[in-house]
């Protein structure tokens, strides 16, 4: 049985069911503790944990997960793989323990041509929780399972929570006895590998207080309602339905493995090395399709990161193959049109997830070649100094200037026979990030524990949004928090974050930010608003200051926005969207958006693209742009279902959360997107729009800036009246401008190369002076002084080698010249042969001179140059050297 129909049998059986089928969400995750989907239930847990009140009883999904813990696992045992598709099914205070064991029975057992996955009974094993006599009793005398094929094991593997206080509960595993060829028997508690586990039901009924580990907390009581969290591994399904030995065999990655053995002539089964990098190549390349196809593009930091970490695996375990050459564009198609099957959307966008593969294989080839040859050097120079660790500050420039992956680094470094110095690299890579983040990437929760929004939300319901047709209304307060902490009342002078049940504020969200403005109260007290977030779904936390008077809850308020921002901010987002339409048409749909800001008069806009946008093709987009303001086209919002929009081809963000009803802005025949933003309602509204220029903010996305209405004006007028200056200073038209400026800067540079030619030649006119007044010390011709500052390093180190070949007679020569350039002291010093069989030698020399000048220095023995900070101390530097000189003669 193919994955696909795996598939599509579980979420038929389900539905059948009265279970509502839940799309697979992003793998980009809705949650800020997490990089990517690792379970099936992620999508689920604002349900289970009460943040939201589930909108069915009951759910099914197949969602798809990635998991990177055991990346070093990947290829070498039958189970671990990164990406993995999880089969789900859901109940929400509905059925419970019986429901759960006799709708896995059924469905596993029920005969293929009957709908089934048609397992054989008598090869399926159960375990249970220790204590749970409830699930054993279910499982033997309600189902019929045999006794001796029920086990008990402990907390570790039958109990589960999520690691932190809130809902857990008993799990049930249903494993099945692939046969004596995979060990011994005994069941599940004996061998695992025999007895692969395939389902695992857990009974969510408890709640649990703080610990640590799998095992150490204490159970605090009941739920007030009983859950149910199921997960199937799809893969490992497949591996018994497909009768293969390991879920690399299956059709999902087998046709994977098939491709990179006729690409390398490499024979699947022929060495156990060998296979495991076939399996690493099969698994990594679909994981990075999937992360693709959702939205992620490869980086340096997040699940960027994540994704360059896995596709550069699979890169280099080909090259380990045999591969000489690019290999990912064969590799994608064969997952594409594999995985296409269960995700449509591949096949639709398989032009953008190419593009951002191949632009990855690209760099990383490059890398590999410039990065390889940098650690082989060090190496050699860690081998030759006697060492075992390859040093941290290594790693990290692998790392940093090459896009090394520090597994990577591991990698080659062990296959030298090294290990490397992790926490040096983790210490240098802390370092780097706090100086990224200097500027703060604030999370706008507020200051409070998100449990106080969560009562609010439980208490009060979700906040009203009227925004869209309304600029002010009438609202009653129904949260207060005061530094944090809910108050029944604030006062003057106080910063409060204010929930009402109805309200005009926008709060930031979809790329927008926020709107300011005022609340006033019936008894005189004003807040001004001065940010507006949604720390939990549904509840808007107005940010402000008690200007005048006290605050209650309860208290009837005036809600009003401030409207020029409104109205500037609105433009900026129609312009949004006008602009990812027009790169669209332009570049064609791998121009997706990977981000935005929509700001009083301007915006920032990001999207997809492997190299820089010509100037030509952006002067077009913006040409496009307003051309459609000049058309006057209406902009208006409906709410349709997901399915509709996609029929009616809307656009939507990568890895943004949509529900089953969403909201579509359309801009006449230009632009159809899924936005829950604010804009015009007619685009002759925007004025004008100027695009500043774009720029790359990462490995395959760029960034355009633009200014929108009377800033775009502003700034076109302040460019108007440059140019009229510039017209009147070259006397030239504003056409001539170009031509003219360009040719006054190649005079310029010719006259910069004339001066520094004469300037060259001055500075060695005195080479001969220098050579013959040099002193005899001892035998040694000391030529030693101080040039004309300003002399540049170049010059002078000309200069000096100059000098030194003039000095005849094959006596011991040493050459030493000073400056100063810019205010700092500049020396540079070299000696020849006689002089170093003396011990006279050049990098010595420096160092105690620019040890004189307050800075540093070295080199070679016959030439080193160095510098410092003391301009002043140029003649003590002298002296030093003529007493080094001296000693050493």
């Amino acid at each position: 049985m193919e994955s696909a129909e795996i598939r599509r049998r579980w979420l038929r059986f389900f539905e059948e069911r009265g279970h509502t089928v839940v799309p697979s969400a992003s793998l980009i995750a809705d949650d800020p503790t997490l990089l990517l989907v690792p379970a099936g239930m992620v999508p689920f847990k604002p349900y289970f944990l009460g943040e939201v009140k589930p909108p069915f009883p009951r759910a099914t999904s197949v969602q798809k997960c990635v998991r990177t813990p055991d990346i070093e696992e990947v290829g070498k045992t039958t189970r671990h793989g990164t990406f993995f598709q999880m089969c789900g099914n859901f109940s929400f205070g509905d059925y419970f323990k019986e429901g759960a064991i006799k709708y896995a029975w059924e469905l596993l057992t029920t005969p293929v041509a009957d709908g089934g996955y048609g397992l054989e009974p008598e090869k399926l094993w159960i375990t249970v929780y220790l204590d749970d006599d409830e699930a054993e009793r279910i499982w033997r005398d309600v189902v019929g399972v045999p006794a001796q094929r029920i086990q008990r094991l402990g907390k570790k593997e039958n109990y589960w929570s999520m690691g932190v206080p809130g809902p857990c509960g008993p799990c049930s595993e249903i494993n099945y006895d692939r046969g004596p060829e995979f060990g011994i028997e005994g069941g599940p508690a004996v061998n695992d590998e025999r007895y692969v586990e395939i389902w695992n039901l857990v009974f969510m009924q408890y709640e649990r207080g703080a610990g640590d580990g799998k095992e150490d907390f204490p159970i605090l009581g009941d739920l007030p309602s009983k859950n149910i969290d199921t997960g199937l591994g799809l893969e490992r399904l497949a591996m018994i339905l497909q009768g293969v030995q390991n879920m690399y065999e299956t059709d999902t990655l087998r046709v994977v493995i098939d491709k990179a053995t006729e690409l390398t002539d490499v024979r699947y089964g022929a060495t156990k090395d060998t296979d495991v990098a076939l399996r690493v190549v099969a698994d990594h390349m679909r994981t990075s399709t999937m992360l693709i196809g959702d939205g992620v593009t490869p980086g340096n930091e997040g699940r960027g990161y994540v994704l360059r970490r896995i596709m550069r695996r699979a890169i280099r375990n080909m090259r380990l193959l045999g591969a000489t050459g690019p290999v990912v564009a064969e590799l994608l198609d064969v997952v594409i049109r594999t995985m296409g099957q269960q995700y449509p959307e591949l096949l639709s966008d398989r032009k953008r997830v190419e593009t951002v593969a191949l632009a990855e294989e690209a760099a990383f080839l490059k890398a590999l070649k410039g990065g390889t040859n940098i650690l082989d050097t060090a190496v050699t120079e860690t081998k030759a100094a006697g060492g075992t660790v390859l040093a941290g500050d290594k790693a990290f420039l692998l790392h940093d200037t090459w896009g090394f992956p520090i597994d990577l680094t591991l990698e080659m470094a062990a296959e030298q026979g090294l290990s490397v110095d992790q926490d040096g690299f983790r210490r240098l890579m802390k370092e780097q990030r706090e100086r990224a983040k200097a500027d703060a990437k604030a999370k706008k929760t507020g200051h409070a524990d998100l449990s106080a929004y969560r009562e609010v939300a439980d208490t009060a319901g979700e906040t009203d949004f009227t925004g869209y047709a309304l600029t002010e209304n009438e609202a009653t307060i129904v949260g207060l928090l005061v530094d944090g902490v809910s108050s029944p009342a604030a006062s003057e002078g106080d910063e409060v974050e204010v929930v009402l049940d109805r309200t005009p504020f926008y709060a930031e969200g979809g790329g927008q930010l926020a709107d300011s403005g005022r609340i006033r109260l019936d008894n005189g007290a004003v807040i001004e608003i001065r940010d507006v977030q949604k720390p939990v779904p549904g509840v808007s936390v107005h940010k402000g200051v008690v200007q005048v008077g006290e605050v209650t809850v309860g208290a009837s308020v005036h809600a009003s926005i401030d409207v020029t921002r409104r109205r500037a901010i609105a433009r900026a987002h129609s312009a949004t969207h006008l602009t990812h339409q027009a790169l669209r048409d332009a570049l064609g749909p791998t121009a997706a958006q990977a981000g935005s800001e929509n700001s009083p008069g301007r915006f920032r806009f990001d999207f997809g693209s492997p190299a820089a946008v010509p100037g030509s093709v952006l002067t077009d987009v913006e040409q496009r742009i307003n051309e459609v303001l000049s058309r006057e086209l209406d902009v208006h919002a409906e709410v349709m279902s997901i399915d509709e929009a996609k029929k009616a081809g809307a656009i939507a963000e990568f890895g943004e959360k949509y529900g089953e009803r969403v909201r579509v802005v359309t801009i006449g025949d230009f632009s159809k997107e899924l936005c829950g933003g604010t804009h015009v309602a007619n685009t002759a509204q925007l004025g004008l729009v100027k695009l500043l220029g774009e720029s790359s903010i990462g490995s395959g996305v760029r960034r355009v800036e633009a200014l929108v209405g009377a800033d775009a004006y502003n700034f076109l007028a302040k460019e108007h009246t440059v140019v009229a200056q510039l017209t009147e200073l070259v006397k030239g038209r504003p056409e001539e401008l170009p031509e003219k400026i360009s040719g006054m800067l190649a005079k310029l540079k010719d006259a910069e190369k004339e001066i520094e030619r004469f300037r060259a030649e001055k500075v060695l006119q005195a080479a001969a002076g220098l050579a013959e007044g040099a002193r005899d010390v001892h035998g040694v011709a000391l030529a030693i002084g101080r040039v004309p500052d300003g002399t540049g390093a170049d010059d002078l180190r000309k200069l000096v080698l100059d000098v030194r070949g003039r000095i005849q007679g094959g006596r011991p020569a040493v050459v030493a010249l000073f400056t100063v350039v810019n205010g700092r002291p500049l020396t540079v010093i070299a000696t020849n042969e006689a002089a170093r069989e003396r011990g006279l030698k050049a990098g010595e020399l420096v160092r105690t001179a620019a040890k004189t000048l307050g800075g540093g220095g070295g080199g070679k023995p016959d030439v080193a140059q160095g510098g410092g900070q003391n301009p002043e101390a140029v003649d003590e530097a002298v002296a030093a050297v003529e007493r080094l000189v001296a000693e050493a003669a």
